[in-house]
């Protein structure tokens, strides 16, 4: 099964995620520190029939990957999510873009 993990948040403290199969929200947390922290809370409440997911920061995906290779490099996933999210603001001209519903 490949899930969705929808991260929203811009500051310390108020991150949250959602983990999504296809439209049933499985799991979520909310208050945490960061969109790292966000992607190892997801990742630790997996159970084994979930392989890769989806990661969407901000209504915008930046790809999807296996569980153990968000397992071993969520620093540089979530990196990638915000880079990805903050490039996509700035073509688009949007400030905000609008949260996934």
């Amino acid at each position: 099964m490949i899930v969705r993990i929808e991260i929203e948040g811009g500051r310390a403290g108020f991150y949250e995620y959602r983990v999504v199969y296809d439209t049933e929200e499985l799991y979520a947390d909310a208050g945490l520190g960061s969109v790292a922290d966000c992607l190892v809370g997801a990742v630790e409440g997996m159970s084994p029939d979930m392989v890769a997911a989806e990661i969407w920061y901000r209504a915008v995906c930046s790809g999807t990957y296996s569980l153990p290779v968000i397992a071993t490099n969520h620093e540089g996933i979530a990196q990638h999510a915000v880079n990805t999210t903050e490039a996509i603001r700035e073509v688009t001209g949007e400030d905000d873009l609008p949260s996934q519903e």
